[in-house]
């Protein structure tokens, strides 16, 4: 039996504490090395979680951090913590170390804990988009992680296929997505906290690099977006709002309201509220899914393929007739919910981890 102060966390997205809180908070004690790749003040306050025990490196002051814009940076960033990070675990030496998604930091862990001889633990494992450069960095990171690890906790059946067929050497266990208790927890916490429209509206997120450094890309979301007949609120990152002013798209957006990137409970309950959804993102997808929301993915390709046979998640593929037929078919009176079973599971993912967490051999 593995005893909670020999489990340690790696972490460095605010994404990845989102995602990994419900296990911290389940765990008596841990060991918390927070990378620096964004500030976590706020997420770990508003989490009631402990302070890390170490910071790698000093994190940036902005939400999104400009650091990871470029690649080659990001790359360096991450081969000098790693082994900062390898030195920490020598000396507090745990018997797992835990890692979630697919950012820089997640490499860093993987790869930190594999040269110090101590098992890996990918909490969100075996997610393929089957292209490299779609999403990118990710798909790469994803990659890496899962070569790197000795558990793999696939949060699907098709994601713990995917290792297998990879011929993963490390564990796999099919959990589920630890998002599951992250939406779940935080709406119920949070869901008469806020003032919500009164009119149906849409929520809408683009951030992936992708799409940013694209101004094609760009003029077909803003176009997509401005298909919506309802109102929209946009949660956008600094990164985005610099792309569509490069591209000279700042004020083509029609009846839309920026909000800047607010609290995760804020987002949750707007978007558990929402009667639709546009993004590029990862999370969003599943979360849609939580709430049974239906969401139109603004990108090429997913790595979140499971959502596709719900019935409530479309790849557009940034084609804006396919798009505006969905739109038009989802605000229809004749819509309705498809029935479907979470491919990323029910509430209780972070029990089942933390079961195979203890009691690892």
């Amino acid at each position: 039996m593995v005893a909670d102060e020999k489990i340690a966390f790696v972490i460095g997205t605010m994404a990845e504490l989102i995602k990994c809180f419900p296990v911290m908070q389940r765990l008596r004690d841990y060991t918390f090395i927070h990378t620096g790749q964004h500030d976590l003040g706020e997420l770990i306050e508003l989490f009631n979680l402990k302070e890390p025990n170490y910071v790698v490196t000093e994190p940036p002051k902005a939400k999104s951090s400009k650091m990871m814009n470029s690649i080659p940076r990001a790359v360096s960033w991450n081969l000098r913590i790693v082994p900062k990070i390898k030195k920490i675990l020598k000396k507090e030496k745990p018997e797992i170390v835990c890692y979630h998604g697919d950012t820089m930091s997640t490499v860093s862990g993987a790869l930190a804990s594999r040269l110090a001889g101590i098992k890996g633990a990918h909490l969100e494992a075996g997610l393929r988009s089957g292209n490299i450069w779609e999403p990118f960095p990710e798909e790469i990171a994803r990659r890496l992680a899962d070569r790197n690890s000795s558990l793999l906790f696939a949060v699907s059946k098709q994601t713990a296929q995917n290792l297998r067929n990879e011929k993963i050497n490390g564990r796999i266990i099919n959990t589920g997505n630890t998002i599951v208790d992250s939406a779940t927890e935080t709406y119920k916490k949070w869901k008469n906290k806020f003032k919500l429209p009164k009119q149906d509206y849409a929520i809408i997120t683009i951030h992936r690099f992708e799409t940013l450094k694209s101004r094609a890309r760009m003029r077909a979301a803003v176009d997509i977006i401005n298909s919506v007949p309802i109102k929209k609120y946009f949660f956008i990152h600094d990164n985005t709002v610099k792309a569509l002013r490069q591209f000279g798209l700042g004020d083509a957006l029609e009846d839309t309201e920026l909000l800047r990137l607010s609290s995760y409970p804020e987002f949750i309950v707007r978007l558990a509220n929402s009667r639709l959804l546009l993004t590029d993102g990862g999370s969003v997808q599943e979360e849609s899914l939580v709430f049974r929301k239906p969401c139109l993915l603004l990108r090429e390709t997913t790595e979140r393929t499971e959502g596709l046979d719900t019935g409530l998640n479309f790849l557009t593929k940034l084609d804006l007739k396919y798009s505006k037929q969905k739109i038009d078919e989802i605000l229809s009176d004749d819509w309705k919910t498809p029935r479907f079973t979470n491919p990323y599971g029910e509430p209780g993912v972070s029990n089942k981890i933390i079961k195979y967490l203890r009691y690892s051999e």
